[in-house]
């Protein structure tokens, strides 16, 4: 029997910053524009945790079967582990997009039927990551993925459902969310070269190499520090308060650009989620409280 331990642990709730961060920011952008609906702002929380968790899942299990997880650096997988049926993990993961389909369908129903569309591609995009014959994420383009969804969608649709309007603040907001998450998946990815590499999973990291990964890990920060200027001269220079999230995001970036390796990458992977969150409350703070 797989425990409740078993399954909250494979659900990665490490992972979890990177789907509420996006929604802060793009609310705080609501906000901003006068705009702002809270019952809107939490089904939009609940589409993002669903689709991480649900990615998560489906990850473990495509990875599982491939063999992929057989000896892992980072934290326990459940197919690979054994501690979970392949197929009991893959209705987690559909579970987990049922859960994300509803409040989606809630969100178009009272916003724009096309983002039907939009939340189909979400879901196919969070499958094909690690699943299917040709994943994407084996070709090395897990991260242009993740910067699109989890940052631009995921931040530009969270504040047009409830504005129902483009605003240019959620783009430069998504920007910088997308990079921060991006860097999340990075550092996992650098982690992971030596047994990727055995593995024929051709990350981006696997196609940079080490060096140029750890490069590509502090340009993404340096992104996400830009991107708060850019939403500052959108808004309000109140938003500036937002590079506050480098003094959580150094540490990482010294330990990622020092060398750190293997298991010495794991509290890099939280610390960068927390800088995302971070990030994302220095900017939305200020924008709710100059609406």
């Amino acid at each position: 029997m797989t425990s409740t331990a078993d399954w909250i642990a494979g659900a990665r709730p490490r992972t979890l910053p990177a789907a509420v961060a996006p929604v802060l920011a793009g609310t705080g952008v609501a906000a901003y524009a006068d705009q702002v609906v809270w019952w809107k702002a939490l089904l939009a929380l609940v589409v993002s945790l669903a689709l991480q968790v649900g990615v998560n899942y489906a990850n473990d299990y495509s990875d599982g079967i491939r063999g992929t997880d057989a000896d892992r650096v980072g934290p326990m997988r459940l197919v690979g582990s054994g501690a979970a049926t392949a197929g009991a993990v893959k209705a987690a993961a559909f579970a987990a997009f049922g859960v994300a389909a509803v409040a989606g369908l809630v969100l178009a129903a009272t916003t724009a039927w096309w983002l039907v569309a939009v939340g189909l591609v979400c879901v196919v995009a969070a499958w094909f990551y690690t699943g299917g014959e040709k994943p994407y994420g084996y070709l090395g383009l897990g991260e242009v993925m993740v910067f699109v969804f989890f940052g631009l969608v995921a931040v530009i649709g969270t504040t047009y459902v409830q504005t129902g309007t483009w605003e240019w603040p959620a783009l430069y907001a998504g920007t910088g969310i997308g990079a921060l998450a991006c860097a999340i998946l990075v550092a996992n990815n650098l982690r992971d070269i030596p047994t990727d590499t055995v593995a024929g999973k051709h990350t981006l990291a696997v196609r940079l190499g080490d060096e140029r990964t750890r490069y590509l890990y502090a340009f993404l920060v340096l992104v996400a520090a830009a991107a708060v200027v850019a939403v500052a001269a959108a808004t309000t220079w109140w938003a500036l308060l937002g590079l506050g999230f480098l003094a959580r995001a150094a540490s990482p970036t010294r330990s990622v650009l020092g060398g750190a390796s293997g298991p010495a990458l794991i509290p890099v992977l939280a610390a960068t989620g927390a800088s995302e969150l971070i990030w994302s409350m220095l900017v939305a703070v200020p924008l709710l409280l100059v609406s």
